[in-house]
């Protein structure tokens, strides 16, 4: 426990992928498709069973939104002072009209619920907006956010139905640019969530198109799941490692000083191979590595082997037992002194990647921001998600 934290700076630890959840019972404006809730959907059913499970948020009704992040707080206040929680907003799936697709929409978080929550704890979260680029007031709402206190911006283009690549995002990456806002964007295979199921979107080539913009991209869990096509070998290119292509753009002229990888969910069991050991051992990445704990799935104990990381060589025999008594104890805690202990071909995370503050400080944008008579609303959704889990 105490390597895991030794010669790092509290103060500039952040854990920047921190999903926040519930389901709309304390009036957060939080919709969870009803899918999640039938047993004739045994997938999504499972997998909100699951996850609330390993956010050991109450069942009962009026206490599930509460419960969530009591539990995340407690959780937190174990993390040495000044550590801080990134939590992550959630928009729906929104149709290249322009309208939301509540159907195809698995999880919608609100803007003003993560910045309430994050305002009310404020010595232990920060919090990230979430935007979709399709909006007609895409703009004005990312303007709002930031004016709010939004430190990041959080896609999951699979289930939200986003195109990285299409002309629509133009003026929305224009404005992250101007607002120096990073982008914090799955890429590679999907599974958590379902939505759109458009895993074509996930494909770290089509990040090209913000950075060409000037955008922060930060590409969660560094692609480091599922296949994506070699777009670079044409529209029918062959499929390639999503990560082969995540680390071709790490070494392109134009990531430079933009493109970035969070190591969050890298150690779970389907993700800790190959990928894992690039990122350690390439420390000349380590600049653009992140920390994040992808809270709550360090709770899902199925996801993880530590038998399997000591054998892969990944963690030390010796670190094996107090992991595990911390997996029951404390999943921010694990998963923090987990990332620490990572080794492979004799190198280790260095202490930028846990350091992570300053990359989310913006950095002076250069204009003022518009639009000051909106205000961030927790948008109603048009079916009744108090109902879902009740």
């Amino acid at each position: 426990m105490r390597a895991g934290w030794e010669g790092l700076d509290a103060q500039r630890i952040w854990d920047g992928h921190c999903h926040l959840a519930g389901n709309g019972d304390s009036g957060s404006g939080i919709y969870l498709n009803q899918n999640t809730a039938q047993l004739s959907h045994p997938l999504e059913y499972a997998q909100r069973y699951v996850f609330m499970n390993a956010a050991c948020a109450s069942d009962a009704p009026g206490r599930v939104d509460a419960s969530y992040v009591e539990r995340l707080s407690r959780s937190a206040a174990e993390l040495p002072p000044g550590a801080k929680l990134l939590l992550l907003a959630f928009d729906a799936n929104v149709s290249a009209s322009g309208e939301v697709s509540w159907g195809q929409t698995s999880l919608y978080v609100p803007d003003a619920y993560a910045a309430t929550v994050a305002r009310r704890h404020a010595p232990q979260f920060e919090w990230a907006a979430s935007v979709h680029p399709y909006r007609h007031d895409s703009v004005a709402r990312l303007e709002v956010a930031v004016a709010q206190g939004a430190r990041a911006l959080k896609w999951l283009p699979a289930t939200m139905g986003i195109d990285p690549a299409s002309s629509r995002c133009d003026a929305f990456y224009a404005a992250l640019a101007r607002l120096d806002l990073p982008l914090i964007t799955h890429a590679g295979l999907e599974r958590a969530l379902r939505g759109a199921d458009a895993q074509a979107y996930g494909n770290p080539l089509h990040l090209r198109r913000a950075l060409d913009h000037g955008v922060r991209v930060v590409v969660a869990h560094c692609a480091s799941m599922g296949v994506a096509r070699d777009l670079d070998r044409g529209a029918n290119g062959p499929e390639r490692d999503s990560f082969e292509l995540f680390a071709r753009l790490m070494d392109e002229p134009r990531a430079q000083g933009r493109l970035y990888g969070d190591i969050s969910a890298m150690t779970q069991t389907a993700r800790a191979g190959a990928a894992l050991e690039e990122v350690i051992r390439r420390e000349d990445w380590h600049a653009r590595l992140l920390y994040g704990s992808d809270y709550p799935l360090p709770g899902v104990f199925p996801l993880f082997s530590l038998d399997h990381l000591v054998r892969r060589g990944f963690v030390e025999a010796s670190a094996e037992p107090i992991l595990k008594r911390l997996r029951e104890y404390n999943p921010l805690l694990f998963s923090f002194v987990l990332a620490r202990s990572l080794r492979s071909g004799g190198k280790r995370f260095g202490k930028s990647v846990f350091e992570t503050r300053d990359f989310f400080l913006r950095r002076g944008a250069s204009a003022a921001i518009g639009g000051g008579a909106m205000s961030i609303s927790s948008s109603k959704p048009r079916s009744d998600p108090q109902r879902v889990l009740k």
